[in-house]
Formats: C-alpha cells, sequence, structure tokens
C-alpha cells in the first residue's frame, strides 16, 4: 500500500473554496476568495513550505491543478521557496475531461481508479505523496474517502 498525505484548506465552518486570493476561484459566484490570508503568518507559511518540500510528488484534482499551473510556473521571486518544489516534483491528476499532453511540467494524467492509477506510478522519491485538493473535488473524483480523512492508503 502507498500511503498519501490529504492537504485540506478548510474554515471551521467547512469553506474550502479559494483560500488565497480573492480571484483564486469565483465558480458560482464565490466572492469570499482569499479568507485565510489574514490568518496565515510565519508559523502557518513555515509548515506549509515543509510540506511541499518534503512531498513525493501530488495529486491534484482538474480544477486545483488548473488553479496551480496557471500561477506556479511563473510565480514571482518571493515565491519561489514554494514554485521550486512544486514545478520540479511530479503531479499526477485526475480528471475526466483534461487531455494529454498536460502543460504543466511534470505532470501525468490519471483516469479510472485513482488509487490503481497512483499505485502504478513509479516514485524515485521516499517521501509521501500529496494530494492538494478542495473537499468537494474529492468526493467526486477521488473516490479516497471523505475528504476529512487525514490520509488514504490506496489498495
Amino acid at each position: 500500500m502507498r500511503k498519501v498525505i490529504a492537504n485540506e484548506w478548510m474554515t471551521l465552518d467547512g469553506v474550502v473554496q479559494a483560500p488565497s486570493y480573492a480571484d483564486e476561484d469565483m465558480t458560482g459566484g464565490f466572492g469570499h476568495g482569499g479568507w485565510h490570508a489574514r490568518y496565515f503568518d510565519d508559523l502557518s507559511m513555515n509548515w506549509v513550505i515543509e510540506n511541499v518540500r518534503g512531498a513525493g510528488g501530488y495529486l491534484l484534482g482538474r480544477g486545483t491543478y488548473e488553479i496551480f499551473a496557471a500561477h506556479w510556473p511563473s510565480a514571482p521571486e518571493e515565491q519561489q521557496v514554494l514554485a521550486q518544489p512544486l514545478n520540479a516534483l511530479p503531479k499526477y491528476v485526475a480528471s475526466t475531461t483534461l487531455d494529454e499532453p498536460l502543460g504543466w511540467q511534470n505532470s501525468t494524467l490519471l483516469r479510472g481508479d485513482i488509487g490503481t492509477e497512483s499505485n502504478r506510478r513509479p516514485t524515485h522519491y521516499e517521501s509521501v505523496p500529496q494530494r492538494w485538493s478542495t473537499a468537494w473535488s474529492s468526493c467526486r473524483t477521488g473516490r479516497l474517502g471523505p475528504p476529512s480523512s487525514a490520509h488514504w492508503r490506496s489498495q
């Protein structure tokens, strides 16, 4: 079994959409983007940096992939501490609507059962792949268990 760490940004009342920027994801008329910025201190940033750098790769849903792929390849200098591992490490994208080749370097499209597909992928890293997504996309595309789970083991 391969372990995957799930990283979710969620408010106490269950909001998962657009944590970083006001215009990050306005799907459905969502007008509260950037909700976590005022709470994001140095301790929080260090935790994120440590987790992004320590990942063995990333398992993304289509929506998160599209947001990340539009931002991280050309991220400003002050964000390179996050951009470098996000750009360099493998990204596995669960989608039924995207087609290959994917535009972001080191990205691979996964089709079918996500657990089976991610287990078949070779890993050249000792660290654990991480899943970055919203809880909603996890439920729709991932078949990875409930969105509140801290991690899942694929069979």
